[in-house]
């Protein structure tokens, strides 16, 4: 297998693993687990198997220029993203959060064409429209709650600030991980990142029971979240980003509704409305327009 199929291999594993996350983090929060504090332990959890694994390696010394852009790459991707994703998925639902995550690629393609110049043609313009108008339906029309959804709406809002920094995060750190060994490179942002998200998450992680927590319902998706969501996640999607555009990867993302949806209504946990339908339908357009012909 080719290089390049490996890596859209691993984009595809990522977001097949993304897609069944917003149903399992959601069912041990706020029971088990508050947002915050279980960001803390996804980003400890982290730290601790990236610094292990780099024992193993040979490990690239970090340039001094490098570092504001790891820094940066850390606050977007594993602080801001994270707590943001989180909170979201506490207070909304695991369809909408399936869902306003496809703004992604319209997000990179718009960071995109401010930050590196890309060209804005007209059909992706459209894109661009259709997908800021699918997200606002599903903000603005969204029910204000429901059984384990306390604030929709202001959910629907963080998911938004969730992708709008993941977004970021792929084009600032696309050059980092060109340049670096992933192992290295995510010793460093992880461990930036505990730092940052332990003031805010130690309260919520202290409070845990952790003694008595049940395997199946709340130890177990937290091995998935710390092991599945965070580790392998993002060393796919940084091998990925090394041989793939930015665009091409954070496309993948549009597959995470299928997953999502699918086993959010097969284990009873969410339900299909027709709001989530046109929102949805108006977001896959904008993505199909937004990511049409991105190698070309």
């Amino acid at each position: 297998m080719n290089k390049r199929n490996l890596a859209l291999l691993a984009a595809l594993g990522a977001t097949i693993i993304y897609g069944f996350n917003h149903t399992i983090a959601k069912n041990v929060m706020p029971i088990h687990i508050e947002a915050f504090g279980f960001v803390l332990l996804r980003v400890l959890g982290a730290t601790i198997l990236f610094w292990f694994l780099s024992l193993f390696i040979n490990n690239k010394k970090i340039d001094k220029k490098d570092w504001p852009r790891i820094f940066l790459c850390s606050f977007l991707g594993m602080f801001i993203n994270k707590l943001a994703f989180f909170k979201g998925l506490e207070l909304s639902t695991p369809i909408n959060s399936s869902v306003l995550i496809t703004a992604v690629p319209i997000l990179v393609f718009v960071f995109s064409a401010i930050i590196l110049k890309e060209k804005l043609r007209l059909g992706r313009a459209f894109g661009i429209i259709s997908g800021f108008v699918g997200a606002l339906i599903l903000i603005l029309y969204s029910p204000m709650s429901s059984f384990n959804a306390p604030n929709i709406p202001l959910g629907n809002i963080l998911f938004i600030l969730n992708s709008s920094t993941y977004g970021l995060y792929l084009i600032f750190v696309k050059n980092l991980v060109e340049k670096y060994n992933i192992i290295t490179l995510f010793r460093w942002l992880f461990l930036i990142a505990l730092v940052m998200n332990f003031p805010v998450g130690i309260q919520e992680f202290s409070t845990v029971k952790w003694g008595s927590l049940p395997f199946l319902d709340a130890i177990l998706p937290m091995i998935y979240v710390v092991l599945g969501t965070t580790f392998f996640t993002y060393m796919f999607n940084a091998y990925a980003l090394s041989k793939l555009t930015a665009s091409t990867v954070s496309s993948f993302v549009y597959l995470q509704p299928i997953v999502g949806i699918f086993y959010a209504l097969t284990t009873k946990n969410d339900h299909l409305t027709l709001i989530n339908v046109i929102g949805m339908f108006l977001i896959f357009i904008g993505v199909y327009l937004v990511t049409k012909k991105l190698e070309a």
